[in-house]
């Protein structure tokens, strides 16, 4: 027989018998179990990136789409809808043929001196020689130099009375003005931007080739295999992933060029320097057309996707393990 009072607090023993301590979900399970913990620790680890990609990646893209469909002059203050107009004016301009043209010259002449030049580099210090670390210091201090400075520095150099020309003198040749000449003014900010950032692309060829097993080169020498079918059967194939890698980063990163062009040549003599990025920027930050920029904006990251696309479809026919 119960006593009095012993209904209520029946009662109440019945409404919080599936409960528990703090934290815990119905019949005492914990709401953070382990699982739990891990996939919350997962998030808030990628949580910087996908809030970074969101900010300065998405954001800005789909805001150069939005603003490449209007027409904005900062100077009136005005912002007006276009529709496809600015894409009718990129498609009719006569100036664009000639800017894709110097940006084609400019990346394939970058592309191909810098790897060819950065393999040949990598080469050559792998060897075991005396001073090969003195010289992988000094290919590759440029890339840590300021840029500007850089350019700066050799702007002064290829000048009609500048450095280069100064050493030719001395033996009896005489130099063009390498910065204002129609056929050596592309060729003169290929090498400058070549010798910049050679040494990248050189300690990413050293490091994959102090990744080959010599045991491959031994067993292709007992073979009778000679230097240059050892370099193409073996070296080639098994840097082939690094070779991919830096061939997307400097292609990208010729399509981007600006502040050599700016520094060296403005765009010069005529026309024959202006590469995409500085048309873009004399577009929008010279006169202002800041609708057409963005959709030159546009029209850059096109050709970027579609060239790292095709570069990354084409790694199956040649990339070692990926065939």
């Amino acid at each position: 027989m119960s006593s009095p009072g012993s209904g209520p607090v029946a009662g109440e023993d019945r409404r919080t018998a599936g409960a528990g301590p703090a934290g815990t979900g119905p019949a005492g399970r914990r709401f953070w179990t382990g699982r739990r913990r891990e996939v919350l620790a997962g998030y808030l680890f990628v949580a910087p990136q996908l809030i970074g990609s969101l900010v300065f990646v998405l954001l800005p893209l789909g805001l150069v789409f939005w603003y490449s469909l209007h027409e904005w002059n900062v100077l009136a203050g005005s912002f007006e809808f276009t529709g496809l107009d600015n894409y009718d004016a990129l498609l009719n301009d006569p100036s664009l043929p000639g800017v894709l043209a110097a940006t084609g010259v400019f990346s394939v002449g970058l592309v191909v001196f810098n790897l060819s030049l950065a393999l040949w580099l990598a080469l050559m210090l792998n060897r075991r020689l005396a001073g090969t670390t003195f010289f992988r210091t000094v290919f590759f201090s440029p890339v840590v130099v300021s840029l500007v400075a850089w350019t700066i520095v050799w702007r002064f150099l290829l000048q009609e009375n500048g450095g280069v020309n100064g050493l030719l003198d001395m033996v009896g040749m005489t130099g063009p003005n390498w910065l204002r000449g129609e056929g050596t003014a592309m060729l003169s900010v290929i090498v400058v931007q070549v010798f910049k950032n050679v040494g990248l692309n050189m300690v990413l060829f050293l490091a994959a080739l102090q990744g080959v097993p010599r045991e491959l080169y031994e067993a292709a020498t007992v073979d009778g295999a000679g230097r240059w079918r050892r370099f193409r059967s073996i070296t080639v194939p098994m840097i082939s992933p690094t070779i991919l890698l830096t061939s997307i980063i400097t292609v990208v990163g010729s399509l981007q060029v600006f502040a050599q062009i700016d520094v060296l040549t403005s765009g010069g003599p005529g026309t024959s320097t202006t590469v995409l990025v500085y048309y873009l920027y004399q577009q929008a930050f010279q006169f202002h057309h800041f609708g057409y920029g963005a959709t030159l904006s546009v029209l850059l990251f096109a050709i970027v996707f579609v060239l790292t696309f095709v570069q990354w479809q084409l790694r199956k026919k040649w990339v070692f393990h990926e065939q």
